[in-house]
Parts: structure tokens; C-alpha cells; sequence
């Protein structure tokens, strides 16, 4: 196995189950029980096979490994049951891995869902979940409608604002269908979010206009520095809508606002400002985020069959309706994800050479046995 930097091909496309390993084994290797980190490893690899690059193996490096090194994460996960109603819960999760906690908050709530139809659990001292889609989907697999959402560190600036208050704050749906796959709307409240940025950076590109607005209230399209001057204050993500009330700003500002309030007060968490990661003296501490999960049960209305085969229609409807020139194909909220899964699962994910590059970093840290097919065989 080389120790060296790899010589960097193009954008290799490497296997699923492949880098599911790699991932799960970095994990084990930081301090992370093996059945956690499986849990993690899983939430990541599936954000990939969706095509969703900005939550995969991308961050597993920046989000997990470095704060758990950093001692802001802790890589063990105690869940603490603080209130467990019939139907609803509240669970503490002392800052361990997000991901663990919201298995374990979409099971609870699926659970409740069976009994009485409906089920909700919010989580408070969580961090970093990954996809909201992910949990979501535990509930269409599971027959159900599932709902979940998560603050986060502050980045979007409410409208007629420049500094950054909300996080991107996902309100995220998942509905069953009669369809192979289901309607899954996963995506933040801004207009886009610092992971996408990230996969930016990563390809050497510019910003579109209107993502992002800096202090002194213009658009920002610089890559590089807009990551940095995210985490200075010096610029903010701009809400769904965009800037200003004219293209409507003020509803993506809203739901992220609902989020908000859903991901602190239901659990007695925190929220804004003090997601930032930094006490009063500039010290890195942990991002206690707080998270929501919703499962309800079809059978308790007119049935699961009937729910499905009327979300499916109306998917189908929405597909088949007239197009405007020159745009091949309209949509439902999923149905890419659904393809290139497909795809991926066939050909493997693309691995841009900056990941590359983080791959073998890990892979040298943790002194792991592999050897990636982007690299020169030694």
C-alpha cells in the first residue's frame, strides 16, 4: 500500500460497498463503536448513491473525523430517553454522532405510529445527521409518511438582513408511493447550502449569482472566500426566494424560522447563535443541534393502498403534464435520486481528485489497508 500522495486521474468512479467500507472502517479506527459506525457509514454512502455529494463521503473527513480528533464530537453515542409519552418523545444525545441519534428518534417515532398513528420525537445535544431524506425514508419503507428537520450552525440571513441567523434549516417529506420509489422533498430552506459550496470548491468553480450575500449586501460568487467569510459573519446564505421580498425570500426565511423553533423549543434545546461552535473566548465547542421526526400512519385514515396509489397518481399526473420547450422531462421530488441510485449502484460513485486526495489523507491517518484504483499500483 503506498504512503504517498496519489497521482490523480480524472474522476474515477469507485464501489459503493467499497467506499461504505472505507468509510465505516475510518469511523472504527476514530473511536467510533463498529455498529455506530455501520449506522454512520450507511446515512453517508446513501447520500451518494442519491447523488446528493454534498452530505456523502465528502464530509466525512471536515464533519466527523475532524471534530471527533478535535474533541467537539464524541465518537461514542449515549442516548439519554428524557420524556417517552404515547406519542411523543424527547431524547438527549450528549453531542454524540447525529446520525446515530436519528435512527434511533425515526425507529421510536415509526414504532409509536403503529400504536396510535401517529409518532414524534425531537432530540436536543445531537449533531451533524447527514441527509434528512435518509430518515425519512426509514418511514415510506416502513409504510408511513415521515417528516423530519434539524437546525444548524447559523448561515442564512432572514430577509432584509446580511448577517447570518438561521442554519439551512431542511424541512424534509417522504411519502410513500405505489411507485418503485417514493416522493422525497429533501432540501434546505435557503436557496443553497454550504455543502454544495463545498462541492464547488472542489471542482475550481464560481458561485451562481444570488446564493450567497455578503456584510455589505451584495451577492457574493467567490468560492473559496465565501467559505471562509461564512464562519466570520462576513457573508450568509440567502433564503429560498432569494434576496429581498421580490422574488419571495421572505417564505424561504419562514420555514427555516419553523425549523428553528421545532428543532429547540419542543426539546429544550438551543438554538441560533449558540449553534456556532465557539464559546465567548473563540474556544471550539460542540454544535448541539436539535432534530425532529414525524411518522404517520396511513391505516389510521383510509388505508396505506389508497394513500399510495393517490400520491402515485398524482405523481404520474405531474409527469406526464405539458412541458415547456426544450425541457425533456419534468420531475417529482425523488425520481432523480431514485436514477442515479440506480446508476451508481451499476457504475459507482465519482470520485473528484480533491476527494482523492482526502481518501488517501484518511486512509495514511488510520495506517487502513487500501489501496483505491486512482492510485499508481505500487
Amino acid at each position: 500500500m503506498t504512503q504517498q500522495p496519489a497521482t490523480i486521474t480524472s474522476e474515477p468512479r469507485l464501489d459503493c460497498d467499497l467506499l461504505e467500507r472505507f468509510m465505516c472502517d475510518a469511523l472504527v479506527a476514530a473511536g467510533v463503536p463498529e455498529p455506530d459506525a455501520a449506522i454512520i457509514a450507511d446515512v453517508l454512502i446513501e447520500s451518494d448513491k442519491r447523488g446528493i455529494e454534498s452530505h456523502g463521503i465528502g464530509r466525512l473527513k471536515p464533519i466527523y473525523l475532524d471534530r471527533i480528533k478535535a474533541g467537539i464530537l464524541n465518537p461514542v453515542t449515549r442516548i439519554e430517553v428524557v420524556r417517552d409519552q404515547l406519542t411523543a418523545a424527547v431524547l438527549d444525545g450528549h453531542n454524540g454522532m447525529g446520525h446515530v441519534v436519528g435512527v434511533r428518534a425515526m425507529e421510536m417515532a415509526i414504532e409509536k405510529a403503529r400504536t396510535y398513528g401517529m409518532g414524534m420525537v425531537a432530540v436536543r445535544n445531537s449533531t451533524h445527521y447527514g441527509i434528512a431524506g435518509y430518515y425519512v425514508t426509514m418511514a415510506t419503507d416502513a409504510g408511513m409518511i415521515g417528516v423530519s428537520g434539524t437546525n444548524a450552525r447559523p448561515s442564512i440571513a432572514p430577509t432584509g438582513g446580511v448577517e447570518n441567523m438561521l442554519g439551512t434549516n431542511p424541512l424534509t417529506w417522504g411519502l410513500p408511493t405505489d411507485e418503485p420509489f417514493p416522493f422525497v422533498l429533501d432540501c434546505a430552506t435557503s436557496v443553497s447550502q454550504r455543502g454544495k459550496i463545498e462541492v464547488y470548491e472542489r471542482a475550481g468553480k464560481e458561485l451562481p449569482p444570488g446564493w450567497v450575500i455578503g456584510a455589505d449586501g451584495r451577492m457574493r460568487t467567490d468560492t473559496a472566500q465565501v467559505l471562509k467569510d461564512l464562519t466570520t459573519g462576513q457573508a450568509a446564505l440567502t433564503p429560498l426566494g432569494g434576496i429581498g421580498e421580490e422574488t419571495a425570500g421572505y417564505k424561504g426565511y419562514g420555514y427555516a424560522t419553523i425549523v428553528e423553533i421545532l428543532s429547540a423549543a419542543l426539546q429544550d434545546g438551543s438554538w441560533m447563535k449558540a449553534l456556532n461552535g465557539t464559546d465567548a473566548d473563540g474556544k471550539r465547542i460542540p454544535y448541539p443541534l436539535g432534530h425532529f421526526f414525524m411518522a404517520i400512519n396511513p391505516e389510521f385514515f383510509m388505508g396505506l393502498e389508497t394513500f399510495k396509489r393517490i400520491a402515485g397518481t398524482i405523481c404520474r399526473e405531474l409527469r406526464a403534464s405539458n412541458r415547456m420547450p426544450g425541457w425533456e422531462r419534468i420531475y417529482t421530488a425523488g425520481e432523480k435520486e431514485w436514477d442515479a441510485r440506480r446508476e451508481r449502484l451499476e457504475k459507482g460513485c465519482p470520485i473528484p481528485p480533491a476527494l482523492q486526495r482526502v481518501m488517501v489523507e484518511i486512509r495514511n491517518q488510520y495506517k487502513l489497508p487500501y489501496q483505491f484504483a486512482f492510485e499508481p499500483a505500487s
